[in-house]
């Protein structure tokens, strides 16, 4: 038994190189259409929240002239700062580049070194600058500034798996709870179906920019792509949600009793639709956030991977490899001149 647990480690230490990574891990993937798809979809998205918006304007125009300019200029406010901006945030934020192949490796391991620079800047500064935050350990945080201070890389990436193990774990959760519940009570508190499009929206999409400020990383564009999708249709089913009456449907199999009562038939209706679509929207808005999360994670995980692998064959090595073939053809010709 004693063997077989010392035998144990040796085969754990043994390097993957970068053609098993490659195998196991890479997927074929179009970069440049997955960028193009993100840009559609982000336009999408904002067209979605524009036509929402003007109409909600529209509305208060119907009114009265004065709540339409006082409507049209929150409007821009709320598309810069809740569209515009947290957009913005998430596209500038690095990102780790896992998806590699054995020519590609090397070039993405220096890569993700300097996004781990980067997240571990940002995790320090945060912590020292901004008080009661409490998103990250402070102790793992010191041990933190102690690695990057002395150039200590294992100590970096032990470090930043451990906030992602605990501390950020648990804030995730937090912020991914507290959207949710503020998504729902918005919408059961909403009687417009625009208006409950607009909430999804740009709850959504700030839960997304708060997630990857508290990572300090985004995932890549492929993921990026699943992620604005899934956003762009919470909102569309935030919109079909208050038009779909469907509480209606749950207050029809109250029985005779209910029904006997209008008053109170209409009311439960009104209630029961409320709370369906909060609910509804709370739960889509927790699903982003999981979605989220679970691709940092993975990213992350493949990163820490792809940072031991065995790269046998790079730039480097070619360049020596051809040098010796010349040395080695030059002394073969050198002799063949001298035996003529």
């Amino acid at each position: 038994m004693k063997k077989n647990k010392d035998a144990k480690p040796s085969e754990d230490n043994k390097k993957m190189t970068i053609y098993e990574y490659e195998q196991k891990y890479a997927k074929r993937q179009n970069l440049r259409g997955a960028r193009l798809v993100l840009k559609l979809l982000a336009a999408a998205l904002g067209v979605l929240i524009f036509a929402m918006l003007f109409f909600v304007v529209k509305d208060l125009w119907a009114i009265h002239m004065y709540a339409g300019i006082a409507g049209t200029v929150v409007a821009v406010i709320l598309f810069i700062c809740l569209y515009i901006m947290p957009l913005v945030k998430i596209m500038k934020t690095g990102y780790f580049e896992v998806n590699v192949n054995a020519k590609t490796a090397r070039a993405a391991q220096k890569h993700n070194k300097r996004v781990r620079h980067e997240i571990a800047d940002k995790i320090i500064e945060v912590t020292s600058k901004v008080e009661g935050v409490g998103w990250y350990d402070s102790q793992v945080v010191g041990a933190l500034a102690i690695a990057v201070n002395s150039g200590d890389e294992e100590g970096i990436k032990l470090s930043l798996t451990e906030l992602y193990t605990g501390s950020v774990k648990k804030s995730a959760k937090a912020l991914i709870s507290k959207s949710s519940l503020r998504c729902a009570t918005y919408s059961a508190l909403s009687q417009s179906n625009k208006v409950d499009s607009l909430l999804v929206a740009f709850l959504n999409l700030q839960l997304v920019k708060d997630l990857v400020y508290l990572y300090g990383f985004r995932p890549s564009d492929a993921k990026l792509v699943k992620i604005f999708a899934r956003v762009l249709q919470n909102s569309l089913i935030a919109y079909g949600l208050g038009s779909a009456k469907i509480g209606n449907s749950i207050v029809k199999s109250m029985g005779d009793a209910v029904r006997s009562i209008p008053l109170l038939g209409s009311a439960i209706s009104v209630i029961v639709d409320c709370s369906v679509q909060g609910l509804t929207n709370g739960v889509l808005s927790a699903v982003i956030g999981y979605q989220t999360i679970k691709y940092l994670n993975d990213e992350y995980k493949l990163q820490e991977i792809l940072d031991g692998v065995e790269i046998a064959e790079n730039e480097e090595d070619f360049k020596e490899t051809c040098a010796e073939i010349e040395k080695e053809l030059k002394t073969g010709k050198r002799k063949l001149q001298q035996a003529v």
